[in-house]
């Protein structure tokens, strides 16, 4: 077999950061074929990050996110053009419009869609949104211009907080309701999100935990307020709707990959695998639509909606497209995040959630400065900085290394006599906000099926 398939056909669906970079990689690697990207929104590919913080706040339009090119594709982009279906062994992916592209490889980077109001009536109500798309951002910076009443953000993970910071640095009321009991703390173990608690309600948010928004009211189709789960009422003209991301995977029902509500199973070289988790070798996964095994977390499988890793993984992902054999690369990085709200700056490395305990390890919750790093099973596995990005390095490569929890002095400002706490993480069923990382278990699917021959 050749070391390298730089000729050929490639179909990338999907057409977002992962996909861009992934097809710029596809020719710094020397892939000289036909390539052609799909993707269901009419736009170029653009920036996400940015539509619940900048465009918000009314210091950026939703038009001006586009990412940049790193070179020519040499490309056929085909926008606007949703993908509806694969067949896996004639190698072609159905569109929408009833073209089929005939494929030698396949990559998926397919993302994520934000989770709608559970109830289409109430969700189609003047005044209820979500923020995913360019055209999500602008129609609620309009709307935010026009001062609203008062804001109601449903889910407090780190889009709703974003949300509820924007409103607030805008001088508008806003109430933020989340299931859990505290904000991040899906993202972050209750330890150290009950921080997150006071930094919103220091801000001026009228933050309601511990109850869920059981009904939108409207009155001549536009929203007028809410009822939540303790009996009380609140009146809105505006809901943003924060519940988290659904993984855009409908369209490979029936295409025997594990494929499902959690995300596409793939293996460390981003080779996606069958439902019976044998891997492929035409097909491959990058993105936020992914899920993988990582060594450093027990070789769970994980799903990341992380900038970086869309990039780090469509990279990989497009090296081992065009290179075979010893040439390939695992995609091992650790995972980062990063979030901006109420003026700061909030950073993770590791997987906070793959934690039983935590200590603050620099500065304190009250300097606005602080450094949480997290343990599992006597090994450090994630840190939290707030204000304090610096200090990432440090910790990304006590994670790498597995080195013992607690850690030593790091810095000069280490908090010494510290004792670690329970980072306190939750069941994700009693959150309203889905969690950015996800530890989805060790099955690549569990419609894992046993074929007996002669069955």
């Amino acid at each position: 077999m050749p070391h390298d398939l730089t000729d050929g056909r490639i179909v990338v669906v999907g057409a977002s950061l992962a996909g861009l970079r992934a097809a710029e990689a596809l020719r710094e690697e020397g892939f000289a074929g036909e390539l052609t990207v799909v993707g269901d929104e009419p736009h170029p590919p653009y920036d996400r990050p940015p539509l619940s913080k900048q465009v918000l706040l009314g210091r950026a339009r939703a038009g001006q996110c586009t990412l940049p090119a790193r070179r020519d594709t040499g490309a056929r982009w085909k926008l606007g053009v949703r993908a509806t279906g694969l067949d896996a062994d004639g190698k072609r992916v159905l569109l929408a419009d009833g073209e089929q592209l005939p494929y030698d490889r396949l990559l998926i980077t397919t993302g994520t869609r934000a989770r709608p109001w559970p109830n289409r009536e109430e969700g189609a109500l003047d005044g209820v949104f979500t923020v995913r798309t360019v055209e999500d951002a602008e129609r609620l910076s309009e709307r935010l211009d026009a001062g609203p009443r008062r804001v109601l953000v449903i889910g407090a993970g780190f889009t709703g907080s974003e949300i509820a910071s924007a409103c607030r640095e805008r001088g508008l009321a806003v109430t933020v309701a989340e299931r859990g009991r505290a904000p991040l703390i899906g993202a972050l173990g209750g330890t150290v999100a009950s921080w997150a608690t006071e930094l919103h309600r220091s801000h001026g948010v009228d933050l309601r935990c511990g109850v869920t928004v059981t009904s939108l009211k409207g009155s001549g189709g536009r929203l007028s307020g809410a009822e939540l789960s303790d009996g009380s009422t609140l009146d809105a003209d505006i809901a943003v709707v924060a519940l988290g991301a659904v993984r855009n995977t409908e369209w490979l029902a029936g295409s025997g990959l594990a494929a499902g509500p959690k995300g596409v199973a793939c293996d460390a070289g981003c080779r996606v695998v069958d439902m019976y988790g044998i891997v492929t070798d035409d097909v491959f996964v990058a993105g936020d639509v992914s899920r993988f095994p990582h060594p450093l977390f027990e070789y769970q499988f994980l799903a990341l909606e992380h900038w970086g890793n869309a990039v780090a993984q469509a990279e990989v992902a497009a090296h081992n497209m065009v290179h075979r054999g010893a040439h390939k690369r695992p995609h091992l990085s650790v995972p980062a995040f990063w979030s901006s709200q109420f003026g700061l700056n909030i950073k993770s490395v590791g997987v906070p959630t793959f934690s039983d305990q935590v200590v603050l390890a620099q500065g304190a919750p009250g300097d606005r400065r602080l450094v949480a790093v997290y343990g599992y099973r006597g090994r450090v596995t994630a840190a939290v900085t707030v204000n304090r990005a610096k200090s990432l390095e440090h910790y990304e490569e006590l994670i790498r290394t597995a080195a013992p929890f607690p850690p030593g002095p790091g810095a000069s400002d280490y908090v010494a006599g510290n004792e670690p706490m329970p980072s306190d993480v939750p069941d994700p069923k009693v959150l309203s906000h889905g969690p950015t990382v996800a530890l989805t278990g060790h099955l690549p699917d569990r419609r894992l099926v046993m074929v007996r021959p002669g069955g």
